[in-house]
């Protein structure tokens, strides 16, 4: 192996030290390459190393990949998901991470029923408070969260959110934390499993990982300097 599987390998070393040094098991988190802007040779390139999770956040894209690429592949749609593409996402992605209203649940549920799909999705919080940032605030979860234990075909399976760019440790922490804690209290109240944290990427994931997460969204670091955002 050379090249990008090679980092990929590389990086799962590097996830198993930090979470053993976390007391926790590293078989809990998942590497998730986000592939955006890449070209299918380099998700080809990692697929042969063994990856098999890939995340994209634009639908053309995401289609053009999903046709050309092989069938075991796990795609996870990334983006803001907005009401009018809502079908098409439902057809292409395995994974849906960022949903942020009820109404939008609904939506969700109500044409995973007439497709007869049953994506994961996760609900997109905004931690941090940043006007920039999409999600919806700790204080509106409950509602949202209620919404999304009433699917009767969508698969709600955790929470999502980033934190600040560059941010001090510190705040890394209080971030990645709350996420976990607020999953913990919905899991609680609900007596359901919800094993999905999407949180941490290429410069935050090791707090990410001694916080809780298990899926990483990791992309510059693997794939290298991307040619547009």
């Amino acid at each position: 192996m050379a090249g990008l599987a090679e980092n990929y390998h590389g990086f799962l070393r590097e996830i198993r030290q930090v979470a053993e040094a976390a007391n926790r098991d590293p078989e809990g988190v998942r590497l998730l390459a986000v592939s955006k802007t890449f070209p299918k040779e380099d998700i080809a390139e990692l697929y042969q190393g063994g990856c098999r999770d890939f995340g994209e956040n634009r639908i053309p894209e995401l289609q053009e990949k999903k046709s050309a690429l092989p069938e075991d592949i796990r795609w996870h749609f990334i983006g803001q998901l907005q009401s009018n593409k809502v079908r098409k996402v439902v057809l292409l992605a395995d994974v849906i991470h960022a949903v942020d209203t009820p109404a939008l649940v609904e939506r969700l549920d109500r044409i995973c029923g007439e497709e007869g799909k049953t994506p994961a999705f996760l609900l997109e919080v905004n931690v941090s408070g940043e006007a920039s940032k999409s999600g919806c605030t700790p204080d509106a979860l409950p509602e949202l969260a209620a919404a999304a234990f009433r699917c009767q075909y969508a698969r709600f399976q955790g929470l999502m959110t980033m934190a600040p760019a560059d941010a001090p440790e510190v705040v890394l922490h209080q971030v990645f934390g709350t996420l976990r804690q607020l999953r913990d209290r919905l899991a609680e109240e609900y007596r359901q499993k919800l094993p999905i944290l999407s949180m941490g990427m290429s410069g935050d994931w090791q707090i990410a990982v001694q916080e809780g997460a298990t899926v990483l969204r990791i992309g510059s670091a693997l794939f290298g300097r991307r040619v547009y955002a």
